[in-house]
């Protein structure tokens, strides 16, 4: 009986050594040589202290800063265990708000959040990024027309010249990768960063 388990435990201890150790430790050092910043979540930092990562997005909400897209990310009530309560960009509870575009809730929400910002900018149109969440709930980027819309609040919370803020805008676009992948997009918390590096 021995004789027939052994082949067995002796494959399934080589493929564990193989692909349990070996493996991860050949891709986490090769990654750790070629692609540090990357492999160690993009991190970003500020005074030599984390602050944040280039890959999720933070919830700002001071006139001060730009915003980013709505987060429908949520947490446990500490009230009720049983109930949960709303907690953008938590980055422990990854998801969408699962809500149907019919649902009265979702309507509601976008509606006072396109009013909201057709007092900030009249007459400029809405980008759809700043008032729909991301499937993820933590998503870093909103488009140019997002953030450009939100220059004259910007510049004037910080007594900013809008020219000097538009510029700033424009030169932190991130274009289409390899120029063709993805859409241009402006990375909220890097813009936020180069605007308090302004003043």
């Amino acid at each position: 009986m021995l004789r027939e388990i052994r082949p067995a435990v002796t494959i399934l201890l080589a493929l564990t050594v193989l692909t349990g150790v070996a493996y991860p430790l050949l891709v986490t050092g090769i990654a750790q040589a070629v692609f540090p910043h990357q492999a160690n979540g993009s991190l970003i930092e500020r005074d030599g202290r984390v602050i944040g990562s280039a890959l999720l997005g933070q919830n700002f909400s001071t006139p001060r800063y730009f915003h980013g897209r709505p987060s429908a990310t949520t947490d446990t009530d500490p009230n009720d265990a049983t109930k949960t309560i709303p907690a953008p960009y938590n980055a422990a509870n990854s998801s969408g708000s699962n809500l149907a575009p019919t649902a009265r809730a979702l309507v509601d929400r976008v509606q006072m959040d396109v009013t909201a910002l057709r007092r900030e900018a009249p007459g400029a149109p809405v980008p759809a990024d700043l008032v729909t969440t991301s499937a993820s709930g933590l998503d870093p980027d909103i488009s140019p027309a997002a953030a450009l819309l939100q220059v004259g609040r910007v510049a004037a919370a910080r007594g900013l010249p809008q020219a000097r803020v538009r510029a700033l805008v424009q030169r932190s676009v991130a274009q289409r990768t390899l120029g063709v992948l993805g859409e241009p997009r402006v990375n909220v918390l890097a813009l936020n960063l180069a605007l308090d590096a302004l003043q």
